[in-house]
C-alpha cells in the first residue's frame, strides 16, 4: 500500500531536482574580471569618475569601461548594446539622476537582471545621484531621502549610495522636454552654489576638474578633497541651521544612517571605496578553502 507514495515521492523529487540544483548557476557569472563599467551619459561626470578612478595608484591596475559616443543619444544607445557585457565586471557605477534616468531605464533594468544574482557577492554597485526633487523646498530632508534612498536600493542593489550635490537643481532649473527631444545636461551649477564661486568658474566641468585635481600632486588632492568637504559643511550648516551634529557623519567614510538607509557625499571617499569594493568582489569569487 505504500510503495506507491513512495514511488510518487520519488518521482516529484525528480522532477524538482533541477530547481533546487545551484551547482552551476545560469545566472551567476563566476569567471569577472578586474573591470569597472561607468554607466553615465554626462560625459563631465564620466570624465570625472575616469580620472578620479585613472589617477588612484590602487586602483591603477583596473580597466575602466565608459560609454564612447559623442552624443547623448549615441551614449544610450552604447549602454544599451553592451548591456549584458556587465556581467564580466566587478563594479557596475550607475548614474541614477532624475533628468538622464528615463531614458536609461531600459538598459539599467537589462543589467540588473544580468547581475542581479551576483550583487553585493561577485559584482557590487555604486549609485550616483541627485537627491528627491523636492529636496530643499520644506527642510524635512531626513524624510525625503528615506523613501528616495530605498527606492534605489530595491533598484539597483547599491552597495553605496552618493548623493552628488552638484547634479541637484531645482524644479524651475530644470527645462522640461520630452523623451525624444535632442537632450541636454545642464553645464552651469546649481543656482544655489553660486554665491561660493566666482562668475567665470561656475561651469559643472571647472569645479569638477579643480577639485579632483588629476594632474596635480598627491598634497595638492589632498587639499582641494579638504577644500571641499569644508565647503560641504559649510553649505549643510547654512541650509540646516542647527543640526550640524546630525549630518556631521554625512562627510565621513561611513556615511550618514538615515532609519533603514545609508548615503555618503560624492566624491568624498568615493576612491576609497572603489578600492574596498573591487578588493571584496575579488576575495569572494576565490574558491573557498
Amino acid at each position: 500500500m505504500f510503495h506507491g507514495v513512495v514511488r510518487r515521492q520519488e518521482k516529484v523529487e525528480e522532477d524538482t531536482y533541477h530547481l533546487t540544483d545551484d551547482k552551476q548557476d545560469i545566472l551567476t557569472h563566476p569567471r569577472r574580471r578586474g573591470q569597472i563599467h561607468v554607466l553615465t551619459i554626462d560625459p563631465v561626470l564620466a570624465t570625472d569618475l575616469s580620472e578620479r578612478i585613472g589617477s588612484d595608484r590602487r586602483l591603477k591596475r583596473y580597466a575602466l569601461i565608459c560609454p564612447r559616443a559623442a552624443s547623448i543619444r549615441g551614449a544610450v544607445e552604447e549602454i544599451e548594446l553592451t548591456a549584458q557585457e556587465t556581467i564580466s565586471s566587478r563594479l557596475i557605477i550607475f548614474d541614477v539622476r532624475r533628468a538622464t534616468l528615463p531614458r536609461l531605464r531600459r538598459a539599467f533594468n537589462a543589467i540588473v537582471g544580468y547581475n542581479r544574482r551576483d550583487f553585493n557577492k561577485l559584482c557590487y554597485s555604486i549609485c550616483i545621484g541627485d537627491g528627491p526633487v523636492n529636496l530643499f523646498q520644506d527642510g524635512h530632508v531626513v524624510d525625503l531621502f528615506v523613501p528616495y534612498l530605498a527606492s534605489h536600493r530595491v533598484d539597483f542593489h547599491p552597495a553605496v549610495f552618493f548623493f552628488d550635490p552638484f547634479l541637484h537643481y531645482e524644479p524651475s532649473e530644470i527645462q522640461l522636454q520630452a523623451l525624444d527631444d535632442e537632450f541636454v545636461i545642464p553645464d552651469a551649477i546649481p543656482r544655489r552654489w553660486g554665491p561660493y564661486f566666482r562668475r567665470d568658474t561656475t561651469k559643472v566641468g571647472t569645479i569638477r576638474q579643480f577639485f579632483r585635481a588629476a594632474d596635480k600632486d598627491e598634497e595638492t588632492r589632498r587639499k582641494r578633497l579638504r577644500m571641499l568637504r569644508h565647503l560641504y559643511k559649510k553649505r549643510l550648516a547654512e541650509q540646516f541651521p542647527g543640526k550640524e551634529e546630525q549630518f556631521k557623519a554625512l562627510l565621513s567614510r561611513r556615511g550618514i544612517q538615515l532609519a533603514s538607509e545609508k548615503m555618503n557625499l560624492y566624491p568624498l571617499y568615493f576612491e576609497d571605496w572603489v578600492h574596498e569594493l573591487m578588493r571584496k568582489a575579488r576575495r569572494n569569487a576565490l574558491p573557498k578553502s
